[in-house]
């Protein structure tokens, strides 16, 4: 099972200069898609424990939507293994004479990756 969201970044999320995103929101998406996967998988939220890699492979700005997908790799007793990407789909053109012009992008460019795991107390597992 793969779980999905799909989010545009905003000028609030811009946090260093050129409108740049900073990497922790491409984290907290992920954190939202495992939670998402563990109630699906588990009927309870659970807790992110650690994450075993993560890559930042492109840059995201304010005006980008990024797709956040993810999915459990290995069940264990109470862990879960889960690998997750992100994904820019639409950006702006940048273009000066229409500042609102944007483009889907096809394939979109993914701009980070990562592992972790995640715990679900046996006792709290459906």
């Amino acid at each position: 099972m793969e779980v999905m969201i799909r989010v545009r970044m905003g000028m609030e999320d811009a946090h260093y200069a050129g409108n740049l995103v900073d990497g922790a929101h491409m984290l907290k998406f992920f954190g939202d898609v495992a939670t998402e996967l563990l109630i699906r998988s588990d009927g309870d939220e659970g807790l992110f424990r650690a994450y075993s890699d993560v890559e930042f492979l492109a840059p995201v700005y304010a005006g980008d939507y990024i797709e956040a997908v993810g999915k459990i790799t290995k069940k264990g007793n109470s862990s879960r293994t889960m690998e997750f990407e992100a994904r820019k789909v639409i950006r702006l053109t940048q273009n000066e004479n229409q500042a609102s012009e944007a483009e889907v992008l096809d394939p979109p460019i993914v701009v980070c990756r990562a592992k972790g795991t995640c715990i679900v107390p046996i006792e709290f597992q459906k």
